[in-house]
C-alpha cells in the first residue's frame, strides 16, 4: 500500500516496476509546485482559455509515456523532469494559441536553454503585492504593480530568473543549477546579488512597505 510517508525513491522503484498508481502518486506529490510554475510562467493573454490543470492533465500523459525512457537513464532529479515536461507542454500552448504574437511578449521566453516561458513581471508583481489586502492598500494597489512591473523589467533577466527559480518556485540552489546549467557556486551567487537588487527595488516604490 503507497501511503503519504512512501518516500520518493521507494515511489520510483515502484514505478519502475511497472506500478502506474506509484508513478501517479509521484506526480500528485508535485502536482501544487508545477501549478504554481504554470501560473506564474503562463502568458496573461491565455489566461481566460487555459488552465495549469489542463496543462497537469497534458503533461501526465507525457510523464506516462515517457518515464521508461527516464527511467532507464535518469540525467537529472525526478521532480526537475516533471517540471521540463510540464514547461514543455507551456511552451507548446504558447506556440499554439499565439502564435507570432510570441514575439511581441517581451522577454517571456527564458534565456536559461529556452526551456520555459520566463516568469512576466506582472506575475511576479501579482506575487510580490498578494499581501496587500485593505481598502486602502488596494487603492494604490494598481499604481504599485505598473511601478513593480517597470522596475522588474529592468532587471537582468537571468538574475531575474533566479529569484523565480529560488524565490517563488522554491528549488533549491543545487535544483536552480541545474536548471540554469551553472556551477551551484554561481547560482549562489546570482540569487545574492538579485535578492539585493530585488530589495533595492522594493525600496524604490512608494507605499511598499508602508
Amino acid at each position: 500500500m503507497i501511503t503519504p510517508e512512501t518516500d520518493e525513491a521507494d515511489f520510483l522503484r515502484r514505478a519502475k516496476g511497472g506500478d502506474q498508481q506509484a508513478l501517479a502518486a509521484l506526480f500528485a506529490r508535485y502536482r501544487d509546485r508545477l501549478r504554481k510554475m504554470i501560473h506564474l510562467r503562463l502568458d496573461r493573454r491565455m489566461s481566460g482559455r487555459i488552465d495549469a490543470s489542463d496543462v497537469l492533465q497534458d503533461a501526465y500523459l507525457d510523464v506516462a509515456r515517457r518515464f521508461p525512457e527516464y527511467a532507464a537513464a535518469p540525467t537529472v532529479p525526478f521532480y526537475l523532469w516533471l517540471r521540463a515536461l510540464t514547461g514543455q507542454r507551456l511552451v507548446d500552448l504558447h506556440r499554439r494559441h499565439l502564435g507570432a504574437q510570441m514575439r511581441d511578449a517581451g522577454q517571456e521566453i527564458s534565456l536559461c536553454h529556452g526551456a520555459l516561458p520566463a516568469a512576466s513581471s506582472a506575475s511576479l508583481a501579482q506575487q510580490l503585492l498578494a499581501g496587500l489586502t485593505s481598502p486602502t492598500q488596494a487603492a494604490i494597489r494598481a499604481e504599485m504593480q505598473v511601478r513593480l512591473q517597470e522596475a522588474l523589467n529592468s532587471m537582468d533577466p537571468i538574475d531575474r530568473e533566479v529569484v523565480v527559480l529560488r524565490h517563488f518556485e522554491e528549488l533549491t540552489n543545487v535544483e536552480a543549477a541545474e536548471v540554469l546549467h551553472i556551477e551551484p557556486s554561481a547560482a549562489s551567487k546570482r540569487y545574492i546579488r538579485a535578492i539585493r537588487r530585488l530589495k533595492a527595488i522594493l525600496d524604490a516604490v512608494p507605499g511598499f512597505f508602508g
